[in-house]
């Protein structure tokens, strides 16, 4: 969430910068609850102080031994004036703050002004995208012809957008996400598996809500919710508190299934694991001090980049642009690996600064030795998207015999190098 008073002060700017992302932001609702809010509260102000005159007048009467109903009565009148402005002010303080909960980040100044993802600036590259001396096959083909991945079990279990892993599939799956994780905690990251339903309190925190409703799996008749992602759970690990400066940065890395509605994306990515309703994903989550975020975003990024370079995934990394960047985010990196079967690189990562906007709505603060509070700043980023990953190594390493060979770096894990 944005600073009221900065909004405040900054309106234009902040009207200018509202522009240049994708949607639509009432600015003026804000500007306007704003001043309805300083009005009420500058009148109840004039009265208190009009109270407390009158109330020292009759004490000074009452000690003389004089008539003070006149007094007295204009001070029940007082009262009551003041206890209907306080129940205006409920409502315009809760609207203000809905406002204010629903206008995204404002993007960093070095974030390439754009209208969507077409305008992503591409930062830098990992290997050449794949070569094949055959026809390679898509992953859900290959999935199939293995059998080791199965939508159509799945849809009669549930629906469309999932799959059942089977036999050496599962296995690749779990392989991939504990070398993740194994890799993080290596890089001085601390292993979070956290509750995968969290509150609504949570939900807005990290600002999925109250925009993004109707893509999250509300669990019925609970104020509970289905993750979307582990920066929900993570993050919120602190809504509330002060942390001591000088134990920051917090680094976390946290598996988890991950739930999303999909609710824009009908007749997209309907084959394979691009795109489903459940998927496994390692999740990077750091907090930090305002002065070292923009450096923590670098090296956030380069850890997500690691897994693939380290499986040996050709892949890009690019910089969002101001019309394809997510509501909270300030600057976000997304990280696209090489994909055959779609002949384009596909997003795996979004790695991601929201400068002090997620702790504004968290109220998660930092404490220095000298007394001195401020918002902690708060990252995440893919570390990666798990079914993603097993889509790419299936389509990557694939073999002419239909075999798909495994990763080095996964062998361990999975007790074979063929997948057969």
């Amino acid at each position: 969430m944005l600073d009221v008073k900065f909004v405040v002060e900054n309106a234009d700017l902040v009207k200018a910068a509202m522009k240049t992302r994708s949607g639509e932001y009432d600015v003026d609702i804000v500007l306007e609850l704003d001043r309805q809010r300083r009005e009420i509260l500058k009148e109840v102000e004039t009265l208190k102080a009009e109270r407390n005159r009158e109330s020292a007048q009759v004490a000074a009467l009452k000690k003389e031994k004089k008539d003070a109903s006149e007094i007295i009565a204009r001070m029940k009148t007082v009262g009551e004036k003041i206890k209907t402005l306080d129940d205006e002010l409920g409502p315009v303080e809760s609207g203000l703050r809905m406002a204010m909960l629903s206008i995204p980040n404002i993007p960093d100044k070095t974030v390439p002004i754009g209208k969507d993802d077409t305008e992503n600036v591409e930062i830098r590259k990992f290997m050449e995208p794949t070569k094949f001396d055959f026809t390679p096959k898509a992953h859900w083909d290959i999935g199939d012809a293995l059998n080791i991945l199965d939508p159509a079990t799945a849809a009669k279990i549930t629906g469309a957008r999932f799959t059942v892993y089977r036999g050496l599939g599962a296995r690749l799956e779990r392989a991939i996400y504990n070398f993740m994780l194994d890799t993080h905690t290596a890089n001085g990251y601390t292993e979070i598996f956290p509750p995968f339903m969290v509150n609504r309190d949570s939900m807005t925190g990290t600002g999925q809500l109250p925009k993004f409703e109707e893509d999250a799996y509300a669990v019925k008749n609970t104020d509970y919710f289905l993750i979307p992602t582990a920066e929900v759970p993570v993050t919120n690990m602190y809504r509330g508190e002060v942390l001591d400066a000088e134990t920051l940065p917090y680094y976390y890395c946290a598996y988890t299934a991950c739930f999303r509605g999909e609710a824009g994306s009908a007749g997209r990515d309907t084959r394979g694991l691009i795109r489903q309703h459940q998927f496994n994903k390692v999740e990077l989550v750091k907090f930090t001090m305002p002065d070292k975020s923009w450096d923590e975003l670098e090296s956030l990024t380069h850890e997500a980049e690691l897994i693939l370079q380290k499986i040996g995934l050709p892949y890009r990394v690019v910089c969002l642009s101001t019309g394809d960047l997510g509501f909270s985010s300030a600057k976000t990196y997304d990280i696209e690996v090489w994909l055959p079967s779609y002949n384009r690189y596909v997003e795996i990562s979004s790695c991601s600064n929201f400068v002090d906007y997620q702790a504004r709505r968290m109220n998660i603060k930092y404490r220095t030795r000298d007394g001195k509070t401020g918002f902690v700043h708060t990252l995440n980023g893919s570390g990666l998207a798990v079914g993603r990953t097993t889509a790419a190594i299936l389509e990557n390493f694939q073999n002419p015999d239909g075999t798909v060979r495994v990763p080095d770096v996964l062998v361990p894990y999975m007790g074979t190098d063929i997948i057969k």
